[in-house]
């Protein structure tokens, strides 16, 4: 009898979990739906799947508005992307060590001073700093987005960072020491590799942000040629009333598809977490 009970709580668990799960999954599944359907029929046809299979949708949202082609939307997001997320990488692991292992002068105020940018509202800046970047010449340029990731701007990562790092024994950094090892080596060689899950998580949540960042891409970049995939997909929107629903449709499923491969490839490091101890040969 008891084991009946836990085979049915069990399956009713599973059910509910499979419910959720198809609810949590149906916007995706329209969407996919409704970009293989032709224009005039997504919102006049109740089912997910389409009657009357089309890829016209893709063809004509891969063209653009004309002028500039998706792919170039593609190719910039791409561009940017990649460049933060190494950025971030490498500079906000750099200001970690620093905060985790080194000592110097005022560090206690310059760890609080990063804690106050993490919690000031991203909106109290926008106007300082498109002063700043204006009077660079940066304006419609990648500069505004990529070059605050090689000054470690992003206090998130580096509060994960200094975490994880706090974690790892500091008998490593002591027999680096011995063996005649510089700070850098250490960092490079010891930490970095210890470091990884991490570091693929900062990699991953900064590709993922930039690639749907669409309020500073909108705030600097004014020429097509520069937009990014998110601006891209708000060209098929037009204010006077008419919009391509389908090419639109179809984009935003093409552009979904390098967030889930970069998700998926990289999820088991999620779990990692601060489990690893650099005890391990």
């Amino acid at each position: 009898m008891q084991k009946k009970k836990r085979i049915l709580h069990a399956l009713l668990l599973n059910l509910f979990i499979l419910t959720l799960g198809i609810g949590m999954l149906y916007p995706i599944l329209w969407l996919v739906g409704a970009s293989f359907k032709p224009s005039n029929t997504i919102f006049t046809s109740v089912g997910i799947f389409p009657v009357n299979l089309t890829f016209t949708n893709y063809v004509q949202g891969w063209k653009g508005i004309g002028i500039v082609g998706f792919g170039t939307f593609f190719k910039n997001s791409f561009t940017i992307c990649f460049i933060s997320a190494f950025a971030n990488m490498m500079f906000c692991s750099l200001t970690a060590y620093a905060f985790a292992r080194l000592e110097f002068t005022g560090k206690r105020l310059w760890f609080i001073l990063m804690m106050t940018t993490l919690m000031l509202p991203a909106h109290v800046t926008i106007i300082p700093r498109y002063v700043m970047f204006r009077t660079f010449g940066w304006i419609n340029t990648f500069l505004p987005i990529i070059i605050p990731k090689f000054f470690a701007t992003d206090a998130f990562f580096i509060f994960l960072l200094i975490q994880f790092i706090r974690g790892l024994p500091k008998d490593l950094d002591d027999s680096a020491y011995i063996d005649g090892c510089n700070k850098f080596t250490i960092y490079s060689r010891i930490i970095m590799p210890l470091t990884l899950p991490a570091l693929i998580t900062t990699v991953l949540f900064s590709f993922l942000w930039t690639w749907d960042d669409f309020f500073n891409q909108l705030l600097y970049l004014t020429s097509p040629e520069r937009y990014t995939v998110p601006m891209g997909l708000r060209l098929f929107l037009d204010a006077s009333g008419i919009s391509s629903w389908g090419p639109m449709f179809a984009m935003s499923v093409l552009s979904l598809i390098p967030a889930f491969i970069l998700f998926f490839s990289l999820q088991k490091y999620f779990v990692q977490g601060i489990a690893t101890t650099g005890i391990k040969g």
